[in-house]
């Protein structure tokens, strides 16, 4: 079978398939099993509540057990994400209409209103990794130039917005629990947008006032927002490290395709078991963005099948540790680079 090396200036560990040998290979892999979709809701739904209970009675024996129960909760609530990210794609069940109402019911959960990330994603698909369509569905990156033509506050509100506390910490709170409020952002998009989040918000605010009804105001926000800020932090990480390491691809649009853009435009983000199941295998994304409809639970046996995949963008944890401090596009090195190392081009 004729193999070719990627169109990419990053080096290469194995040849992997041509786009199309590897585009009909994947599409073997992209049929929903509705009984394991099923399944997969129960074992991370009904555990997520078990540990909301377990949160709300351990307040009486000290807030530092209920904080502790909080983490592998977040857990559950980004894989619920990634079931709603599936939902999103088309890719958790076979019917359109049981995918859209998954996600919405999920999109309660998450904070997140289905139709109106579903839009924003599928633009993020769309254009990952071309600098030509920055700015939907994505972190903001500034080329080196960018940066260097911008004025002194301009430079640090960037470096403020790079920065691990703002982008770990304060950005996924304001972003889960503010700016999916109200999507301002989009006004040019007509009503579509503000049907969704707002739909989504009044259900949410339901849902809310009946477990403050049965728990009261302050148990039901020491139990919840820890969860939820716990949960943000590891999505945004999680994307982060997904498309944001040193040896991405990113291009103009006259040099972008989607084969190098899925394949040197994201990770493989090689997490050991454990993390793997609470991040719904979404750390196999160079997969994931070379064709979204396969299932998460199905990328595992995508890499078993094509070992030759899991050496093509791979990181491990400890390589993704690294990984904040590089918050520039260098066009000329076709490298990710630190401020420091900016400055030295």
């Amino acid at each position: 079978m004729r193999r070719t090396d990627l169109r990419s200036p990053r080096p290469r560990n194995t040849d992997v398939l041509s786009p199309t040998e590897l585009s009909r290979t994947l599409l073997r892999y992209c049929e929903p099993d509705f009984r394991r979709a099923l399944f997969e809701v129960g074992i991370t739904l009904v555990p997520l509540a078990l540990l909301w209970v377990l949160m709300w009675l351990s307040l009486s024996a000290g807030y530092w057990l209920t904080l502790l129960l909080a983490i592998p909760a977040g857990g559950l609530l980004v894989r619920l994400f990634i079931i709603q990210h599936d939902c999103g794609h088309g890719a958790f069940f076979r019917q359109r209409a049981a995918n859209t109402w998954m996600g919405r019911v999920l999109g309660v959960l998450t904070l997140t209103p289905f139709d109106y990330w579903k839009r924003n994603h599928a633009i993020h698909h769309a254009t990952s990794s071309n600098l030509d369509r920055r700015g939907i569905g994505d972190i903001d990156l500034l080329t080196v130039q960018e940066y260097r033509e911008k004025s002194r506050v301009g430079r640090l509100l960037y470096r403020v917005y790079r920065s691990a506390p703002v982008m770990f910490v304060v950005g996924p709170a304001w972003m889960f629990l503010l700016q999916h409020r109200l999507p301002f952002h989009q006004m040019r998009d007509g009503w579509r947008p503000w049907i969704s989040t707002i739909g989504t918000n009044a259900v949410i605010a339901l849902a809310i006032a009946g477990m403050i009804s049965l728990v009261g105001l302050g148990p039901f926000v020491m139990v919840h927002l820890p969860i939820m800020l716990i949960a943000a932090s590891i999505g945004v990480w999680l994307f982060f490290v997904q498309h944001q390491f040193e040896t991405v691809f990113w291009a103009r649009s006259g040099e972008w395709s989607h084969h190098d853009a899925a394949l040197a435009g994201s990770s493989y983000y090689d997490l050991p078991g454990l993390l793997r199941w609470f991040s719904g295998n979404i750390g196999i994304h160079h997969i994931h963005h070379l064709n979204s409809r396969i299932p998460y639970y199905r990328l595992p046996k995508v890499l078993r099948d094509h070992p030759e995949l899991k050496q093509v963008g791979r990181l491990t944890l400890w390589d993704s540790l690294k990984l904040p401090r590089l918050s520039l596009w260098c066009e000329q090195r076709k490298r990710l680079v630190s401020f420091k190392a900016a400055k030295a081009l």
